[in-house]
């Protein structure tokens, strides 16, 4: 029994901090997972500077509700759960994913929550549990399933390496170079036919 874990984030929809940094011209805003591997030093710096400068939820909120799935991602999860369980694995927050999970036909999304104040002010975060994509991973292994996995960032490294077959799909060529027995694709079709493959 197999089930395919996804990341959200550059696999399926844009960066959201990518985004938002574009729509409030803070250059800094567009450092991701792709760039920094530890991701708890990573949000600390971006609430730093939505501090700094007087941002909070509903300005990233409003961001994202203009942001739409990356063409053919609505077609390659459909397609894809037609024949596998699939478990989006994502290191954002269920503040941000709404909107997106419904553009998607709501499939079933793992991420963390953030703290915010009733002013608006996002005052911190709370992961899910330790290392949450690898984590889920060997948890779902645990329950007798073989798992597929599939990213782009660092953080994605885990769940990838440790599931029976796994995938990296647009990522950077630092990620592509570091990791050349990992299978690259750019192309939701190449990536479903290696899943499909990996499943036979």
């Amino acid at each position: 029994m197999y089930i395919t874990c996804l990341d959200m984030e550059g696999v399926l929809v844009p960066e959201i901090w990518i985004a938002f940094s574009e729509a409030t011209g803070i250059p800094e805003l567009r450092r991701t997972t792709r760039d920094e591997p530890d991701y708890d030093k990573l949000m600390r710096f971006r609430l730093d500077l939505l501090k700094e400068r007087g941002l909070g939820l509903k300005e990233i909120q409003d961001t994202i509700a203009t942001i739409d799935p990356l063409p053919g991602a609505k077609e390659f999860l459909d397609e894809l759960r037609s024949f596998t369980q699939v478990i989006i694995l994502s290191d954002t927050f269920e503040q941000f994913a709404q909107p997106l999970m419904k553009k998607l036909g709501w499939p079933t999304l793992f991420c963390n929550t953030l703290e915010v104040a009733p002013d608006g002010v996002i005052t911190g975060f709370q992961m899910r549990c330790p290392q949450s994509k690898l984590t889920t991973v060997k948890a779902l292994q645990s329950m007798g399933y073989d798992t597929i996995a599939a990213g782009d960032s660092f953080n994605d490294l885990g769940m990838i390496q440790a599931s029976k077959a796994g995938f990296l799909f647009k990522s950077t060529d630092q990620i592509k170079a570091d990791h050349p027995e990992l299978p690259a694709y750019e192309e939701f079709g190449d990536l479903l036919a290696a899943i499909r493959k990996a499943m036979a």
